[in-house]
């Protein structure tokens, strides 16, 4: 039976993430969960709204959607905007922000379409008061949030506020920083245990291993944040304070403090300084430790484990420098990986070929705007023949052909 106190939401991710942000959403335990492209759509209350804001790993933003209609031109638009009665979700002392996504050939630039929204609800404040609410791109009141797709215009409040992959702890970063959200997926994404070793042997500002030891210990990725869209909600759904910290309190003290072994290589000293900085300040230096070195050099642990790399893509190397250094990391792989499970996330399928190990997954992601690949390589220690029998229960056999 559905509770009248429950909304529906929208979690926006990033593609590939979906099915993994659906599961996410399930064990918290959404109602109505719906993969979508790009988005899973689910109910909960205002509790849970709060909730996901809080603890899902791959969500960029948490969407209210309140209003659909159709729409021809901008004329269409800026009424149908304007016919909604906003004096229902803020004061005209208020602050408004307004971003837009178009799949839609109706209209071209998504900015503009935001400005003509933006007209439309200060011109209807205006017109009553002689007075408007202002813009406000950092932190508004309310940040409104418009999809078109084809003819059909959602309109949704943003309960986030700053993307939730601005999770709070990076205050240091390299060249290019891989996003939280997908760091997060990546792990995820692996299926590692949170017992058996985790390396990330080109390591970068330290953000992949941060996201394995949020997993591990069961740390909310929304713990480091200053604030959420949601706080700042005065008509629409106005923000419970109580609430907010009873459910807050109830995901730190699910914290745990496991000891494993979550363990960095990186190459350049400046960046290796800077992700055992950013480390420290995600509270997760007791069990994330960096070293400074290649990853030829590095010491792997006996035993299992999971290792995820986003090694660089090409785009600022010769092309013999890219095909090299997928070389070495494929070579490192047979050489001193043994046991592991090795995931390499690339847009350069060209370098891929340069690993010189069949993957045994391939997985479709996109980082920012290049569309990538996270393939998975097994690093048997023995034969792959011996482990496939060893799966299918015959490993006392084989012990007792080698006495």
């Amino acid at each position: 039976m559905k509770d009248t106190n429950d909304i529906k939401m929208i979690a926006k991710t990033v593609f590939g993430l979906e099915e993994i942000l659906s599961q996410e959403l399930q064990r918290l335990g959404a109602k109505d969960v719906e993969i979508h492209n790009r988005a899973v759509s689910f109910s909960g209350d205002m509790g849970f709204m709060y909730k996901a804001n809080l603890c899902l790993r791959t969500a960029l933003r948490i969407l209210v959607p309140f209003e659909t209609f159709k729409v021809k031109d901008e004329k269409s638009l800026y009424h149908s905007i304007q016919a909604i009665n906003w004096e229902n979700y803020i004061d005209v002392t208020d602050t408004i922000a307004i971003d837009t996504v178009l799949s839609s050939d109706l209209f071209t630039h998504s900015q503009y379409i935001s400005q003509k929204a933006k007209d439309a609800i200060v011109d209807q404040f205006r017109a009553k008061y002689d007075q408007r609410p202002s813009v406000d791109l950092d932190k508004p009141t309310i940040r409104i949030n418009l999809h078109i797709h084809n003819d059909t215009c959602t309109v949704a409040l943003d309960s986030s506020g700053e993307s939730l992959h601005k999770r709070g702890y990076r205050d240091k970063t390299n060249l290019a920083p891989i996003n939280e959200v997908l760091a997060a997926g990546l792990v995820l994404l692996t299926g590692w245990d949170k017992r058996t070793n985790f390396i990330d042997p080109m390591c970068g500002s330290g953000t992949i291993l941060i996201e394995a030891a949020l997993i591990a210990n069961n740390i909310p990725p929304g713990y480091y944040r200053e604030d959420f869209g949601f706080e700042r909600w005065k008509k629409f759904m106005p923000f419970d304070e109580e609430l907010w910290n009873t459910i807050f309190d109830s995901a730190v003290n699910k914290i745990t403090n496991h000891e494993q072994k979550i363990l960095g290589g990186e190459l350049s000293p400046n960046v290796a300084k800077k992700a055992k900085e950013n480390i420290k300040h995600a509270k997760v230096d007791d069990i994330v430790t960096i070293k400074n070195c290649d990853m030829k050099d590095f010491e792997v642990p006996a035993g299992r484990g999971v290792v995820v790399i986003n090694p660089p893509y090409g785009e600022r190397m010769v092309k013999d420098n890219i095909e090299e250094l997928y070389k070495m990391m494929g070579d490192t792989f047979k050489k001193n990986f043994a046991g592991y499970d090795c995931w390499i996330l690339s847009s350069n399928m060209d370098a891929f070929k340069h690993v010189g190990l069949r993957p045994s997954r391939k997985i479709h992601l996109f980082n920012g705007q290049l569309e990538c690949r996270f393939m998975k390589f097994e690093m048997y220690s023995g034969t792959k023949k011996i482990h496939k029998l060893i799966d299918k229960g015959e490993s006392e056999d084989l012990r007792s052909k080698k006495n």
